[in-house]
């Protein structure tokens, strides 16, 4: 049965209240099997759906994980470390990992991803941020990004077609040189990056890209590269699942007595 110690409410509440307590303690310890749904309605009493309403509410929390026909388990937790500063670092020296790949397998994760590359109209937001005419094309890598196994954010880049027909970019396939050195190869050198900051709930589609569940919010990061004469030649859109990120950014104290520092 319920412990009573559980805090009122609807019995899946109370049960995930104490399922919860269990996982926090150490009773069941990360990346531990929860007991299976069978189990859980005899230790609760209760029929099995629920059961499945109190899972169902720890997946949403992001404290668990689906895993059929295994059953379900605590997440690891191990976020990913989200730097949008390092974009600008020289790219790995292997053709075959990008940025990403190395960074986490030196950490010691197996990180795969998907490509797609397809000639678009490009969402309003993004023809306005590279100001695009109405009828103007653009070329879109659409990449899902896995951890071990699990998806763990999408990146959507978008170009001109105007600028980057015929190159690389267009192939579907990882750039081993990076598409920031495709561009500048072209006469279009990525010098300044504006990034928006979107704290939301996904849409259906993100949800399914992402295999999210009902109550799982995103952060999503809209990230306009331009040149140095202010021509935006790239928008790139990452969705990052709120139970799987940590956005880090490093800042410096400006220099004393700087003109353009209105603090200084």
């Amino acid at each position: 049965m319920v412990p009573s110690t559980a805090r009122r409410g609807p019995i899946y509440q109370q049960i995930a209240d104490d399922l919860r307590a269990r996982i926090i303690d150490g009773r069941i310890p990360r990346g531990g099997k929860l007991p299976t749904e069978a189990e859980l309605t005899t230790e609760y009493e209760v029929h099995r759906q629920t059961v499945r309403s109190a899972l169902s509410l720890l997946v949403n929390e992001g404290l668990i994980y689906s895993s059929r026909p295994q059953g379900y388990f605590v997440r690891e937790g191990e976020p990913m470390y989200y730097r949008p500063q390092r974009e600008f670092r020289p790219q790995p020296a292997s053709p075959e990992m990008d940025r990403f790949m190395t960074e986490h397998s030196d950490l010691g994760r197996h990180p795969t991803q998907t490509i797609e590359v397809s000639v678009v109209e490009p969402p309003p937001e993004v023809a306005e941020r590279l100001q695009l005419k109405p009828d103007e094309l653009a070329v879109a890598r659409r990449r899902v990004r896995y951890l071990d196994g699990e998806p763990y954010n999408t990146n959507d880049s978008y170009y001109p077609i105007a600028l980057v027909q015929g190159s690389e970019i267009m192939n579907p396939a990882d750039v081993a040189r990076g598409t920031n050195q495709v561009l500048t190869d072209l006469g279009y050198e990525q010098v300044r990056a504006f990034d928006e900051f979107y704290v939301r709930m996904p849409t259906p589609e993100e949800a399914d890209r992402l295999g999210l569940g009902p109550g799982t919010p995103v952060t999503c990061h809209v990230c306009t590269g331009t040149t140095a004469d202010d021509l935006p030649v790239r928008v790139a859109i990452n969705v990052l699942p709120g139970d799987r990120h940590v956005v880090v950014y490093e800042r410096a104290k400006p220099y004393a007595n700087d003109p353009d520092d209105p603090e200084g």
